[in-house]
């Protein structure tokens, strides 16, 4: 069976069962490069984001390596930014960002397109989409006819990270009713009145998770068959990303694998386990330590442990024992998650604990075998995937999702991670910052890659679901997961990835990717990765950005040589306009907030008609 790790399940304690606790392509150099010193750069642009400073990781620096030539990437230069586009292409790009600035043309996107389509036809539908914001945003409609574009742009040193971003148009209703069917188990319809938190239930009011997101595609479940053939999608979205390039990734998201009652559960015993954990940590006295430096003493935790009742002292004995655990004679909170491990039976691995009684409970009173069967599959999906991307030489990147349904997104892909992620990092986790636990999520999942020496693979985001998340945690009543402001959510992506740096400076086995359409960050990363002397040709460091924004700053960045990558959706037209629909209204807060690319797409139209390049083609 797959992933041994978690299907494994926890048993009680006082069962006599219970488990021992265990430590465990060549691109182009580009002219915009230059050596010029720090001294020299230019000021920051105005509008942009000012960087606070961020605590250093590591007081450990490679003097020899700040003393080597310092790489700068100058993003005003359109000539290099733009010398993959020709002029039709420029005023394309023109067109459809200034489109997005018009907010009736953004509120009633859907609606203007139905009304075209009755209007013109299938036929000149689909032909003006593909002269705006199709063409603008997706690659095309199928593995073939994106290859093309996707050569185009690794002739000029950018990659590409397919998604096939094909979506069901359902309304809302719709949506609602999939979700409450798909969230709720047998064992809640017949007796709603349990312990479980009203956080990782489903309410309908937020049944439909589309609501307040613009940048992520949502999957709601409908039966088995379905998740099946989404799975088939994402294995020929793997092959044909195998197929186009020697280095390409590919994205999935856990939502389209399986029924999400099993993510919301799984969430919710991880969340219970951990809070279990500080409650100890508490009782020693230690809590207001950083999360990695809590360690609790073994002696004292047996004897919290006994007066809860969680088993006989002999049972726990037993239990907190292992060959390294007995000789540090503590333990962290790495070593508190190997408690969900090396189980038999799924249903059972739903154990939490009750701090009331101090006994471990079943989440639900009764799981049906469909519901087992079920859990057992989405686990298998996911096996079936990183496999075939394993095969043909793909890394895997695995979205993030809402934060009820996030402990198990990435419990089960660090599962992934320590299988496959051996010799070279195949999985990526994704680490949204503008979540308050993000930094401590990072720092303890790249502290167990350092202990069990596989390698870390992270994408790391702003996130896609802020606004949502706030109205929910608001309404159901529950702590706000987010940061109260964008300055504190950009502190926080600075500080997972001057950590995530560190790491790599220090050992060679992290690797990150960038992902991000602020000019600021890719700037610090640049400063940093300058700092340590760390080569853009190492390939530890990537950066990416969706295909049809911000090539400013993507095309610049891969002339120089550093791995770049683009978000490359395709699909068919007609199936990829709420994709389209979320592009553009995206686009209407991107556009509005900073006129910038638009500039300098002028500047460069200019250059070439004022230069008689009014019939320009890339050269590759």
């Amino acid at each position: 069976m797959s992933f041994p790790a978690i299907l494994s399940v926890l048993s009680r304690a006082n069962s006599g069962h219970v488990k021992r606790i265990c430590s465990s392509p060549g691109r182009y150099r580009s002219t915009v490069v230059s050596t010029k010193s720090q001294e020299e750069k230019e000021p920051p642009m105005d509008g942009c984001t000012k960087l606070e400073p961020v605590e250093v990781i590591s007081e450990h620096k490679n003097v020899t390596a700040q003393k080597l030539n310092r790489i700068n990437v100058d993003f005003s230069n359109t000539m290099e930014a733009y010398k993959s586009k020709d002029n039709i292409e420029l005023l394309r790009s023109l067109l459809v960002f200034k489109l997005c600035t018009i907010d009736i043309l953004v509120e009633k996107n859907k609606e203007l397109m139905d009304l075209s389509k009755k209007l013109f036809g299938q036929w000149m539908f689909e032909k003006m989409m593909k002269m705006t914001f199709y063409g603008q945003f997706v690659a095309g409609e199928d593995h073939e006819a994106i290859k093309p574009l996707i050569q185009k742009n690794q002739a000029f040193g950018v990659g590409a990270v397919l998604d096939y971003s094909v979506e069901e148009d359902l309304t809302q209703e719709e949506a609602e009713t999939k979700e409450m069917e798909s969230c709720v188990s047998e064992a809640e319809k017949e007796s709603p009145a349990d312990h479980r938190e009203s956080k990782y239930k489903a309410h309908r009011r937020f049944g439909d998770r589309r609501g307040g997101v613009i940048s992520a595609r949502t999957y709601f479940y409908a039966d088995e068959s379905k998740c099946d053939n989404q799975m088939e999608t994402f294995i020929n979205c793997i092959k044909a990303s195998g197929g186009a390039s020697a280095d390409g990734f590919s994205a999935i998201k856990m939502t389209a694998l399986g029924r999400p009652q099993f993510l919301l559960q799984f969430s919710e015993v991880l969340v219970k386990w951990r809070r279990f954990f500080k409650f100890l940590a508490a009782q020693q006295g230690i809590s207001d330590m950083r999360v990695l430096e809590q360690r609790l003493e073994l002696e004292q935790l047996k004897e919290s442990l006994t007066e809860l009742g969680v088993g006989a002292k002999d049972d726990i004995d037993n239990w907190l024992t292992g060959e390294k655990l007995g000789l540090s004679g503590t333990i962290d909170l790495l070593d508190w998650n190997s408690l969900i491990n090396d189980t038999t039976t799924i249903t059972n691995l739903l154990m939490v604990p009750n701090l009331e009684t101090g006994q471990l409970e079943p989440l639900l009173k009764k799981f049906t075998a469909e519901e087992e069967r079920q859990m057992k599959r989405m686990l298998q999906r996911v096996d079936v995937l990183a496999k075939h991307a394993m095969q043909n030489g793909v890394r895997l990147m695995v979205d993030a999702e809402q934060t009820y349904f996030q402990p198990a997104i990435s419990r089960l892909t660090l599962e992934m991670q320590r299988k496959f992620n051996r010799d070279k990092p195949i999985i990526f986790n994704t680490y949204q910052c503008y979540l308050k636990e993000a930094y401590d999520n990072v720092t303890v999942d790249v502290e167990l890659s350092r202990r069990e020496g596989w390698y870390f693979g992270a994408k790391l985001v702003r996130g896609a679901y802020m606004y949502q998340e706030r109205a929910r945690a608001e309404e159901i009543g529950y702590e706000d997961p987010v940061n109260p402001d964008y300055e504190a959510t950009n502190k926080m992506y600075h500080k997972c990835l001057e950590y995530l740096l560190e790491d790599i400076d220090h050992s060679r086995k992290a690797n990150i990717m960038v992902a991000t359409h602020n000019e600021d960050t890719v700037k610090f990363t640049l400063e940093k990765m300058n700092e340590m002397g760390l080569s853009p040709t190492e390939n530890k460091v990537y950066f990416g950005q969706l295909l049809g924004m911000c090539d400013q700053i993507s095309f610049p960045l891969g002339q120089a040589g550093f791995p770049v990558y683009k978000y490359v959706p395709y699909g068919p037209v007609n199936e990829v306009i709420p994709y389209l629909s979320r592009r553009a209204q995206e686009n209407r807060g991107f556009m509005k907030g900073s006129q910038r690319e638009r500039h300098l797409l002028w500047m460069e139209l200019k250059r070439r008609l004022l230069g008689g390049q009014i019939f320009y083609k890339p050269v590759y």
